[in-house]
C-alpha cells in the first residue's frame, strides 16, 4: 500500500477510531516502560518545552477509576483489620469496624466508635441507637445502602467509652484514606467526638451544629449522636436532628419528604 493509499484509509477513520488508536498506541508505550513523551517545540511567542506524561493523554475511565477506588478500599480495610496501633482496643476488640456503603455516596455518616453489638457483627450503627439512624436516613427519603456509614475509630472502646485523643489520632490516617477512597458528597458528623475529631475543633455539638463546615471541601453538617436521642438521655433532641437534617437536604438540593 503506497502513501496515497495510506492516506485515504486514514481519511475514512471516525473521532471514535482515532482515539482507539490512539489509545491503543499510548498503551503499548506504557507496556514498553515509556512514561513520558517529548512535548512540542515552542511556538513563536510562547508555549514551554519538557516532556509530556502519557497518562494525561490516556487517562483511566471512570468505570476503571471506581474499580480501583473499590480495590484500595478493600486493601485499606484488610490493613485495618490487622492494626495493632492501641494495644487496648487490640485487647478488648472482636473485629474491627471499617464502613458500610457504596462509593461516590451522595451523604456519609461519621459516628464516634463502634459499640458492643458492631464490634460482634463487624458492621457500624446497628445496635439500638443503629436502628434509629435507619429511621432517620428513612425520613429524609433515603436507604441505607445509599449511603456511607463509617466511624472515627474502627475498635469497640472497653465499656463503650467514647476513644481517647491517642486512640482517634491513630485511626486517623485510615479515616482519611477511607474518605479520599469513597469521596461523598456531604458528610454529617454523628455527635462531639466525631465532629470534633474529623473538624479538628474543640468546639461542643450544641456550637458546632445548625451550620455547615468544611472537611478538605466537602460540606460537614454536624448533628447530636443518635446514641443521644434515646429513651434515658435526651429523646426531646430529636425534634433539633430533625431540624439538622432539613438543613442538610436543602443544601443537598433534595426535597424535605412529609412527615
Amino acid at each position: 500500500m503506497n502513501e496515497k493509499d495510506i492516506l485515504s484509509e486514514q481519511s475514512k477513520l471516525t473521532p471514535a477510531d482515532l482515539t482507539r488508536q490512539l489509545r491503543q498506541h499510548l498503551d503499548s508505550l506504557r507496556a514498553a516502560g515509556v512514561y513520558w513523551l517529548p512535548a512540542e517545540p515552542p511556538q513563536a511567542g510562547g508555549g514551554s518545552d519538557g516532556a509530556v506524561p502519557i497518562a494525561n493523554a490516556s487517562g483511566p475511565s471512570p468505570a476503571d477509576d471506581r474499580e480501583q477506588r473499590r480495590h484500595e478500599l478493600t486493601v485499606l480495610a484488610e490493613r485495618v483489620s490487622g492494626c495493632q496501633r492501641c494495644t487496648e482496643l487490640v485487647v478488648s476488640r472482636s473485629r474491627t469496624v471499617f464502613g458500610v456503603g457504596p462509593l461516590d455516596a451522595e451523604l456519609c455518616f461519621v459516628g464516634e466508635a463502634p459499640g458492643a453489638t458492631e464490634d460482634q457483627r463487624g458492621e457500624p450503627f446497628v445496635g439500638e441507637a443503629g436502628q434509629l439512624l435507619n429511621r432517620i436516613i428513612a425520613a429524609c427519603g433515603m436507604k441505607r445502602e445509599d449511603v456511607y456509614i463509617c466511624n472515627i475509630c474502627k475498635c469497640r472502646p472497653p465499656g463503650n467509652r467514647q476513644p481517647t485523643a491517642q486512640e482517634a489520632g491513630n485511626c486517623r490516617e485510615y479515616l482519611e484514606r477511607q474518605l479520599e477512597l469513597v469521596r461523598p458528597k456531604f458528610i454529617c458528623a454523628l455527635g462531639a467526638c466525631a465532629a470534633q475529631n474529623l473538624l479538628g475543633t474543640s468546639q461542643s455539638i450544641g456550637k458546632l451544629r445548625g451550620r455547615f463546615h468544611d472537611y478538605k471541601g466537602i460540606p460537614v453538617l454536624c448533628t447530636y449522636h443518635p446514641a443521644f436521642l434515646l429513651p434515658g438521655r435526651s429523646p426531646h433532641k430529636k425534634r433539633d436532628v430533625w431540624e439538622d437534617m432539613k438543613k442538610l437536604l436543602a443544601r443537598m438540593g433534595r426535597p424535605v419528604p412529609g412527615r
